[in-house]
């Protein structure tokens, strides 16, 4: 038996019309009698035919159809945070019109897997910003001559970033803060390199991943001798392990946190829970992000509010752009202040 997947001149064979009339029916591009339509589509069904070969239209463009989205952590990690799930979503809706698919490469720069960003059969690369590797991943995705937009970070030269207000954003809560007459505070940062080691940072240590930078100066306007605590991720457990540092000495405790991201935000509330404080009236925490945070109620958290859906969306636009020889562009995108319940006034001694 024959096992050779019908084709659409047998599809068009079998209806009674012409090859590129059988092709239209298909893509859609052409209207056609519904007469026609049906004949053809009631030939696709009887020869099993379920429409064009995807590979054959990406060998006609001379492209694979797929755009890579590097990560440097276990996706399953990655994917915890709500903000990288909308902004996936956003991606997609940014690369529909090339119909492409995503294909997730991680990047740490120590799991050997394939496909790598060396070998992976793509078209272009979006790379995210936060990521410590994200300049190593850069170089090798500029040598093979690949487009790449990247998403907060910098660059460098000619490549097209999507860029959040992040310091102007984050000055604004800590702003906020001190309004309400908080002086004593603490700022729990994402990580500050690859290392992403936890614990203390001397004022005069370098940050160098651009999201933690950036917010971190912003807050530095507001409080510029404000002790930081890195954390190694964006999560509930590391923002735990922050606050229980932050609250460990009674003598010692602040009386407002200001945590970048809401993931970290949530960790510092229970363990200032733990450690037997209220929140906002014994202790004032902030976010950063503005997602859904399961276990935070009955709080709302004080948060900036990034447009995480947009911002991808707007990463994958722009890979349409370049591979269409367009200008990208609505690169840059803005956070919206929101108060919450989590600050208030520090408590009167």
């Amino acid at each position: 038996m024959s096992t050779r997947r019908a084709t659409i001149s047998d599809v068009a064979r079998e209806a009674g019309v012409s090859a590129s009339t059988a092709s239209v029916v298909f893509s859609g591009k052409t209207p056609t009698s519904e007469a026609t339509r049906a004949r053809v589509l009631a030939a696709a069904e009887a020869l099993g035919y379920t429409g064009p070969d995807p590979r054959a239209a990406s060998l006609r463009r001379g492209r694979s159809g797929i755009v890579g989205v590097v990560f440097d952590t276990h996706l399953g990690t990655a994917f915890l945070d709500p903000v990288t799930t909308h902004m996936m979503d956003g991606l997609a809706d940014g690369v529909s019109r090339l119909g492409a698919a995503l294909l997730l490469l991680r990047d740490d720069g120590e799991t050997v897997s394939e496909p790598s960003l060396h070998t992976a059969p793509i078209d272009a690369a979006v790379l995210i910003g936060c990521s410590p590797r994200m300049r190593d991943s850069l170089e090798i995705v500029r040598g093979r001559g690949i487009p790449v937009v990247v998403v907060e970070g910098d660059a460098g030269e000619g490549v097209p970033r999507v860029l959040l207000d992040n310091a102007e954003a984050q000055r604004a809560a800590a702003q906020h803060v001190a309004d309400l007459g908080h002086r004593d505070v603490v700022l729990v940062t994402l990580p500050i390199d690859t290392s992403r080691r936890r614990g203390w940072v001397a004022a005069d240590e370098p940050v160098r991943v651009d999201v933690t930078a950036d917010r971190l100066a912003g807050a530095r306007e507001v409080f510029p001798h404000a002790p930081m605590l890195a954390a190694a991720t964006s999560s509930i457990d590391e923002g735990t392990i922050a606050g229980r540092t932050i609250f460990a000495d009674p003598s010692r405790r602040p009386t407002a946190v200001i945590a970048q991201s809401d993931l970290l935000a949530a960790g510092v509330i229970r363990a200032a829970e733990e450690a037997g404080l209220r929140v906002p009236h014994d202790v004032s925490v902030t976010g950063f992000d503005g997602v859904v945070v399961d276990g935070l109620a009955p709080h709302l958290l004080t948060t900036l509010v990034q447009p995480a859906t947009a911002k991808g969306r707007a990463a994958g636009e722009a890979v349409a752009a370049m591979l269409e020889d367009a200008e990208p562009s609505g690169l840059d995108l803005k956070c919206t202040f929101r108060a919450g319940t989590t600050t208030a006034p520090p408590p009167t001694t």
